[in-house]
């Protein structure tokens, strides 16, 4: 029988559905797999949700060294510029990614200000934003990310007029975040609110009575129950049931720790993520803390080291299995191996472990907390990497995204 839903990937990203299937077309996991995967062959992530300084200091990233990285929402790449990396490659398998990734460096290239960049990517409402892209950003374009940019919705609309709004409302995160205030709200719950708290008691006080007792509710318990549930987060089938070791063993416990950590163990003025969880938008300049790339002190360093990126839709195995021996210093996975089979990941360190170079580092997060690697990677290669236990609790507790129950480093030991 034809699968439908894997010629609608092929179509819109064959690349997501090769590396999300892992079960037969009509079985329930087989279903809920071809689900996900035709949702993430669009926008998911208008921002990445890793926190890129927790990232730099894990990696000791320095000038001259060699990156490879999934691209996701782009941010962390240009705050790895920062650093002045040799060369950054970043990888995706969703087109949207690639797109977004791609425009977004244009716009550091060639968007006249930095007080014009901010206006494109760190406020909302702005409606001559489109035009900005038409006239600075597009003429700089590679023809795949134009098209993807100015297609049209069902409304005529053009992709590129989002940016004249709130972008960050938009994709599977945004659309899952907006579902999470609308749900408080129903039981009376205004979460931006929290930002009216001065100071992590405040911000702990309203958690413990306004938001917690929300996790309780049958109705979030029996929706978070289902995995189609979190597919706004990004979380694949077999994601889920790793994130199910963590907290009491129900969805809606581990949620209410994740948003816990993400509510209460960062100041407000310190952690954008929260205010996109919380505000819906970025903080302006001097009100909070700004994602690196937004900025200004970065901006001259990001802007001069902008054509060391080059964004690469493929599959991160197959890019590394063609580079040279040696040929990569640091190594940023996100949470992808979370969503592979024992014989994905040994493909894939495989070639971590032929391409690195001396002292390489990679990092890498999980659902779950524990490191998934022991008793799932062979031997033969986790003996040639040295696991920084201590150092990566710590990057853990510090990670202000708060969504993952691991932040792991792997460092190559000596020849």
């Amino acid at each position: 029988m034809t699968d439908v839903s894997g010629e609608l990937v092929f179509r819109r990203g064959k690349k997501v559905g090769k590396a999300v299937y892992q079960n037969r077309a009509l079985s329930k996991e087989g279903l809920s797999e071809r689900l996900f995967a035709l949702l993430f062959s669009g926008l998911v992530y208008p921002q990445i949700w890793e926190d890129p300084d927790v990232d730099m200091e894990a990696m000791e990233l320095a000038e001259g060294h060699r990156i490879v990285t999934i691209a996701s929402g782009g941010c962390n790449i240009l705050a790895y510029l920062t650093r002045s990396p040799a060369r950054i490659d970043a990888v995706d398998l969703n087109g949207a990614h690639i797109a977004l990734n791609k425009m977004k460096l244009a716009a550091v290239r060639h968007l006249p200000s930095q007080a014009d960049l901010f206006r494109f990517f760190g406020e909302a409402g702005i409606g001559h934003n489109s035009h900005a892209y038409d006239r600075f950003i597009a003429p700089n374009l590679d023809a795949a990310s134009r098209t993807y940019w100015e297609s049209r919705n069902w409304r005529g609309k053009r992709r590129i007029a989002t940016f004249d709004g709130n972008f960050y409302k938009t994709g599977l995160l945004g659309l899952f975040i907006a579902a999470g205030h609308r749900v408080a709200k129903l039981y009376g719950v205004n979460p931006a609110e929290i930002m009216i708290a001065r100071g992590r008691a405040e911000q702990r006080r309203f958690f413990d009575e306004r938001l917690a007792p929300v996790f309780e509710r049958r109705l979030l318990r029996f929706v978070t129950s289902r995995k189609s549930s979190l597919f706004g987060l990004g979380i694949p089938p077999a994601q889920y049931d790793s994130l199910l070791t963590s907290g009491d063993g129900s969805m809606a416990g581990v949620l209410r720790t994740r948003l816990e950590k993400l509510a209460c163990d960062f100041p407000l003025e310190d952690n954008y993520f929260a205010w996109q969880a919380f505000a819906r938008r970025y903080p302006k300049p001097g009100e909070a803390a700004l994602p690196a790339y937004l900025d200004q002190a970065n901006y001259a360093t990001i802007r001069v080291n902008a054509d060391r990126v080059a964004v690469h839709h493929a599959n991160f195995t197959e890019h590394l299995a063609a580079k040279d021996a040696g040929s990569v210093d640091r190594y940023v996975l996100l949470d992808a191996q979370d969503w592979m089979s024992d014989a994905q990941l040994n493909a894939l360190w495989t070639e971590i472990t032929r391409t690195a170079a001396a002292g390489a580092r990679v990092i890498f997060r999980t659902a779950a907390e524990p490191s998934l690697l022991p008793g799932r990677l062979s031997p033969a290669l986790l003996g040639q990497w040295h696991y920084e236990a201590d150092q990566s609790l710590h990057y853990t507790a510090r990670d202000r995204s708060a969504i993952y129950g691991g932040f792991h480093l792997y460092v190559k030991k000596p020849a």
